[in-house]
Formats: C-alpha cells, structure tokens, sequence
C-alpha cells in the first residue's frame, strides 16, 4: 500500500468535520482510535505528527500552500518543518494541552489533500 492509498470512510468523515473553539483535549485512547483511520500519523504526548514525502521541492511547497489554505479556512494552523522533498506536519492545540478533535480533523484534511 502506498502513502497515496485510497481514503477510509472515517478519514473522510473526518475531514467533512470543522474545527471549532475551544476543543478539549482528547483522552489517549481516544488519540489512538482516531489515528487508526490515519495512515502514517502517530501520537507524541502534545501532538499528532506524519512526514509527507514528495518528488521535489515544487511538489513540497504545492502542498505546504495547499495546508496553508485548509488551516487558514479552520483556523487551526500546524506547525511545519519543510525540506526538500518533505514535509513534517504536526498539529497540536497548546491552549488544550495536547491533541484535539479539531488536530484530527486538520489531519483528515491533511490527508485529503495529498491523496
């Protein structure tokens, strides 16, 4: 299976969903259930992390302006290590002190775009 595989019906689910203010933090296995319907995520104990690997840089930078948009238009932003032919996205909310419904959903999101 590669990284571009088709969505599961909860990542899409997932990414039907909008962020919203305010998102309590998510209990570990709840972080867990939902990273079973994404690929190549894992948790930390803030946040949830995937390196997105491209061809070459133009490919990279398409999908950082791409995740700029999506995280502009939810208004949950990730933090981004950007390289060459990858991309390290991580989403966590600090105000909750770790991993929330709406760093899933981005992920969902997240993961919509590069498929």
């Amino acid at each position: 299976m590669t990284d571009r595989a088709q969505l599961t019906t909860a990542t899409l689910a997932l990414a039907s969903m909008h962020c919203r203010p305010g998102a309590p933090r998510l209990a570990a296995d709840e972080v867990t259930t939902h990273l079973a319907s994404l690929p190549g995520w894992h948790a930390t104990s803030t946040a949830i992390v995937k390196e997105f690997k491209f061809a070459n840089y133009h490919e990279t930078i398409a999908f950082v302006n791409a995740l700029a948009w999506v995280a502009h238009r939810e208004d949950h932003h990730p933090d981004l290590s950007v390289h060459y032919a990858r991309c390290v996205v991580t989403f966590g909310t600090h105000d909750a002190g770790g991993s929330t419904l709406n760093d899933v959903i981005c992920a969902a999101k997240t993961e919509r775009l590069f498929c």
